[in-house]
């Protein structure tokens, strides 16, 4: 199924297909604390949410998109696939990554991260994370 405008969380029991490009997201941050350069804006659209048992993970999936610019990150447990735009990804004492269309990436939980975004990108993922143990602020 094609799908144009917005739309709300899915069952994940029950199948689905949709135009990524056509989701309208909701303007969700970045924190002004997060921004190094640049006026960079992210958006987002959460597909589908595990809430955590008793200690344990949310699960999410969704779609998120974040403007040219400079921010800093920490990450949740995350793997992503980049459908539009071009970002470099400094992780603080690991890799550097380059990241465009069609590339697929995986973040570990609680790596610092400094995205520079040279076109403005947008991905669909899948993250978990702890919730006493993370504040999200752009999947």
């Amino acid at each position: 199924m094609g799908h144009s405008g917005k739309i709300g969380p899915m069952d994940i029991a029950a199948p689905f297909a949709l135009a990524v490009a056509d989701v309208v997201l909701t303007p969700d941050g970045p924190g002004p604390e997060q921004i190094v350069s640049g006026e960079p804006r992210t958006a987002g659209h959460v597909l589908h949410e595990v809430p955590a048992a008793d200690g344990g993970r949310v699960i999410e999936r969704g779609i998120w998109e974040i403007t040219p610019g400079v921010v800093t990150d920490v990450e949740a447990d995350e793997l992503f696939v980049v459908l539009s735009g071009r970002a470099t990804i400094e992780i603080q004492g690991g890799p550097t990554l380059e990241v465009g269309p069609g590339d697929v990436a995986v973040l570990p939980e609680g790596a610092a991260t400094r995205w520079t975004v040279h076109e403005t990108l947008r991905k669909v993922y899948q993250l978990s994370y702890i919730p006493e143990e993370h504040a999200i602020i752009g999947a």
